[in-house]
């Protein structure tokens, strides 16, 4: 899928409107313009972590793993939009869609995270390191992200892929196992305490 951009600005999107991956014209505020801007939206934050990761990556082999499977998750998230900025039509030719394949391995990413960290005995709050706080934004984004994928994926001929909402669903676990894991392995976790300030 080659993509050639000479030209930033198009001046189509003056009026409101903006065009889906096959051409078809939308408003701005479009359900299915909502549901890949905040994809978008997630994959920025997560730029943003990287780049406080990026600092303390030296000497850290578990920083490193981490930020090199969220380099992969920006991809993936590409690829998220593009699937959702063409929906799938009945007699169309096949575009780029999430796959099955892209799930399993943030699972895989998850529980190779996951293994070195002690339990949890409460809630996390988000917070630690700045890499950490950054990692929990992007998880909240990416579960409204989910949202409006499914409301989308229940209106009448508005197709979402399977593959895409089980991915996002999946990701927002990764970031917050990934939040924990650069929060010195848990170490810095704030944890909730129920009622602590009443």
């Amino acid at each position: 899928m080659a993509v050639n951009l000479t030209r930033i600005y198009t001046r189509g999107g003056d009026a409101g409107k903006t065009s889906l991956g096959r051409g078809e014209r939308v408003d701005k505020h479009d359900i299915r313009v909502e549901a890949y801007g905040t994809v978008d939206e997630a994959n920025s934050v997560i730029g943003l972590a990287r780049s406080t990761i990026a600092h303390a990556v030296l000497g850290d082999p578990r920083l490193a793993e981490a930020d090199s499977m969220l380099g992969r998750i920006q991809n993936d998230l590409f690829d998220l939009g593009a699937d959702l900025a063409v929906p799938e039509r009945e007699g169309k030719a096949e575009r780029l869609r999430m796959l099955a394949s892209q799930v399993e391995r943030l699972e895989r990413d998850i529980d190779a995270l996951n293994a070195p960290l002690a339990p949890l005995t409460s809630f996390v709050l988000p917070g630690g390191t700045p890499a950490a706080a950054h990692l929990h934004l992007a998880r909240t984004i990416c579960r409204r992200a989910e949202r409006i994928m499914v409301e989308l994926a229940s209106r009448p001929n508005e197709p979402v892929s399977d593959a895409g909402i089980q991915y996002v669903n999946r990701l927002s676990d990764f970031l917050f196992v990934a939040s924990r894991a650069v929060n010195q392995n848990g170490a810095g976790d704030v944890l909730w305490v129920p009622g602590q300030n009443r």
